[in-house]
């Protein structure tokens, strides 16, 4: 995917690209939930080092963003304060940042608006210079968020507002090389406050020497601009073999959550009713894709109508963004009419044109929700379609976590399609047809509602430790827990999850050492068997807990997993290897190690569906 994103760039002229994100998503009010890579932070890493090596392999810089701990903010408020300590920094959020900055070697990274821990991240000299520089060696530059030097100022109140003396002798001395602009350009004054002696010059000549690093690196001394003729963009862009890359990246990334009574795969000859706002009309793309992008694409509607056999209707049915219900009686009479109905409903964004000029949005920057449940009319339309008593696939088309339980109870199969790439509606038809075998999993955990968050997986020893939920029950009738009174602190689908039209069997769990050393590689196999009569993919998934540990830390941490075609019938083992210098935790005195001792490693095929574990005894 990064090789494909470089290649039509440099095609484009431009040599940079400000990604990839690899904040964590484990605050899901957060409007940018849409831009990261999921909740956990070995999942986020392996993404963003291959998303870094793609880019780069190609001469395309990369900018890793948003450093630091960006994603968790109070109240999922966009830009507000993120509260925790160091030991938190060091466990939860900078190790996708290292993995991707420092052994993926990216040439630039992207600073946060956010303060830590009452530290603007902007100017936080442990952060930007003893942590990234001293620590780890970084040599290449950090540059602001647009107007993020401003908000040392207007939003911090670390200076006055106006003050672009402070503003910059906070930030460029603690590691933020470069100013992006927006807001103020208190870096203009640069040359004057050398020249009175207020910023010593070697801070300055440290800045460039960072930025000019980066630039030869990326060979833009030797090729300044790598655009192509306009008479040749289309041997760049849009090819077929980009197509296919992108029409095979949402197929994979496409979760199948519920299928009841094997709804799913449609029969090709069915006659189906496409409705719902999300299915056609415009291309749900997320965040930062330009409005007019939008027009072009294949919508769902358009994907079903390219592999159906059948007769394919559509009734739109109600407006993502209204609470007017007269569309519908044509949708209800699509679905009667139908074989089975397929409803498309979700989240929408926009580009942030359309956003700061006011237009209406349920995610992206700055818009940030309070629940996660369908907007307007959409969820009494998903239900007075399943009340036809057609058979109904529900399609929810979001860039974060929906919460509606009753629709996997009552949906015929449930299907995650987070924001779509170009190719995403004969992506979803390959799915629903039974082109390709639903194979994804959920990069982030699905919780019940707003209220019972967080539910990520890889929370503390003693959390969780006794749930003893209620419920309240569509006929009314309650249950009363403790955790919670009425609902439960577990998520509705964990982190891992996601079914598939195959069933795999796990067995003999084998490792290569059952004593290995804090410096040795622990090769973890297993057989996974496809007791179907239909090829599909695994993604096998390993998972370590410490057993005994001097601080408190994860229950179960992620640290591999593989995705593997197995035809039907046949085993394959599966290995898996596993460093265990990744093993490790911040001791009581800050230290990095690997304790003595037992890790269980537990294989299975999401975070709580563990198939087989063992014990092996860190020396």
């Amino acid at each position: 995917m990064a090789k494909v994103i470089a290649v039509e760039s440099k095609a484009l002229g431009v040599n940079q690209i400000f990604a990839p994100v690899v904040d964590l998503a484990r605050e899901l009010r957060f409007g940018r939930v849409e831009e990261t890579y999921g909740e956990d932070p070995f999942l986020v890493g392996e993404y963003g080092y291959h998303y870094t090596k793609g880019l780069q392999q190609e001469g395309v810089c990369a900018m890793v963003k948003h450093f630091a701990a960006f994603a968790s903010p109070e109240q999922g408020v966009n830009t507000a304060p993120v509260h925790g300590g160091p030991r938190e920094l060091r466990t939860t959020y900078l190790p996708s940042f290292k993995r991707a900055i420092l052994e993926a070697d990216a040439w630039s990274i992207m600073s946060s608006y956010n303060s830590y821990d009452g530290v603007p991240t902007i100017a936080d000299h442990h952060l930007l210079t003893e942590i990234l520089r001293e620590e780890w060696g970084y040599e290449y530059y950090v540059i602001s968020d647009a107007g993020g030097t401003a908000r040392l100022g207007n939003a911090f109140a670390v200076c006055e507002e106006t003050d672009d003396a402070c503003i910059t002798m906070n930030a460029l001395p603690a590691g933020n090389d470069v100013e992006m602009g927006g807001g103020r350009y208190s870096f203009q004054y640069i040359p004057e406050l050398v020249a009175n002696g207020t910023l010593p010059e070697d801070v300055v000549d440290t800045a460039v020497s960072r930025v000019l690093r980066a630039k030869f690196k990326a060979g833009i001394f030797e090729t300044p601009y790598t655009g192509v003729p306009d008479d040749e963009i289309l041997n760049y862009l849009g090819t077929d073999a980009h197509k296919k890359v992108a029409r095979d990246l949402d197929a994979e990334s496409i979760v199948l959550l519920e299928n009841h009574n094997n709804t799913l795969p449609l029969k090709k000859d069915a006659h189906v009713a496409v409705i719902g706002p999300m299915a056609h009309g415009y291309v749900n793309y997320g965040d930062y894709v330009i409005h007019t992008a939008m027009d072009y694409g294949v919508t769902p509607l358009d994907g079903i109508k390219a592999a159906s056999e059948g007769q394919v209707t559509y009734a739109k049915g109600a407006e993502r963004w209204s609470n007017d219900e007269s569309g519908f009686e044509e949708a209800v009479a699509a679905a009667n009419a139908a074989d089975v109905a397929v409803v498309v409903v979700g989240t929408w964004s926009r580009d942030q044109d359309e956003l700061w000029a006011g237009l209406n949005a349920t995610t992206g920057e700055h818009i940030d929700v309070h629940d996660f449940k369908l907007v307007g009319a959409m969820g009494r339309l998903v239900k007075a379609v399943i009340d036809t008593g057609k058979p109904t696939v529900v399609v929810f088309s979001s860039g974060k976590p929906i919460t509606e339980p009753w629709i996997s109870d009552e949906a015929g199969a449930l299907v995650q399609m987070f924001y779509q790439g170009q190719e995403g509606g004969h992506a979803l038809a390959d799915i629903l047809y039974g082109n390709v075998n639903p194979s994804g999993k959920l990069s982030v955990a699905f919780p019940y509602d707003v209220g019972t968050t967080p539910v990520y997986y890889d929370y503390l020893n003693s959390a969780r430790s006794w749930p003893n939920p209620g419920k309240e029950y569509a006929n009314g009738t309650l249950v009363f827990g403790s955790n919670y009174v009425l609902s439960t602190p577990l998520p509705l689908y964990e982190f891992g999850y996601g079914l598939s039209y195959s069933t795999f069997d796990y067995s003999n769990v084998t490792v290569s050492s059952s004593t290995p050393s804090a410096t040795d590689t622990v090769t973890v196999s297993v057989d996974v068997t496809n007791n179907s009569t239909r090829d599909g993919q695994e993604v096998v998934q390993v998972y370590i807990k410490d057993v005994v540990s001097t601080v408190v830390v994860p229950n179960k941490e992620l640290r591999g997993f593989s995705k593997v075609l197995i035809k039907a019938g046949e085993t394959k083992t599966v290995n898996i290897d596993l460093p265990v210098t990744n093993w490790g935790l911040w001791n009581i005195k800050m230290q990095y190690v690997v304790e003595p001792g037992d890790f269980k490693i537990l294989v299975g095929s999401s975070s709580d569906d563990i198939r087989a574990n063992t014990t092996v005894t860190v020396q």
